[in-house]
């Protein structure tokens, strides 16, 4: 991959790309149509070799479909991704966002991520796709505070 990285506001037609993406990563895609809104591509030419989304509940925000493409690993891609989606979780005004994750548990602390029990939850994201049925029940919850 030589060409510079560029992340940019998911739009519909990549809905595809990021679906194909997330199922090669392993992880979920029930539901992502629906946070398309909020998501971020990071695109290196044409292609989509990165992306990550977040859902809103009540307030809070569920960080989704973190993927980067096995080319594009290892330089800081997930980062750039993760920053980017909790600085538009400020922007929207969320103080709270939670993820589920089974593989990546030691990546996110470096972002004020902290595990938490699932039920401490609140009950608007313990009711959305990710947390009834995308995400299995070993999933780890974690949640940071991101308000400023």
């Amino acid at each position: 991959m030589d060409e510079p990285v560029e992340l940019r506001r998911a739009e519909k037609p990549d809905l595809e790309d990021i679906s194909t993406l997330l199922r090669e990563s392993r992880l979920p895609v029930d539901g992502l149509s629906d946070a398309l809104a909020h998501a971020v591509v990071a695109s290196s030419g044409r292609r989509i070799v990165g992306c990550v989304a977040l859902e809103l509940h009540d307030g809070v925000a569920l960080l989704r479909s973190l993927a980067v493409s096995a080319n594009a690993r290892g330089r800081g891609l997930g980062a750039r991704l993760t920053r980017e989606a909790l600085e538009m979780a400020r922007t929207l005004g969320t103080r709270d966002v939670y993820l589920l994750t089974e593989t990546a548990r030691d990546f996110f602390p470096r972002f004020g991520f902290a595990v938490e029990d699932r039920a401490a939850a609140p009950v608007a994201l313990r009711s959305s796709v990710e947390f009834r049925s995308a995400c299995p029940a070993s999933a780890v919850v974690m949640h940071a505070r991101v308000a400023r």
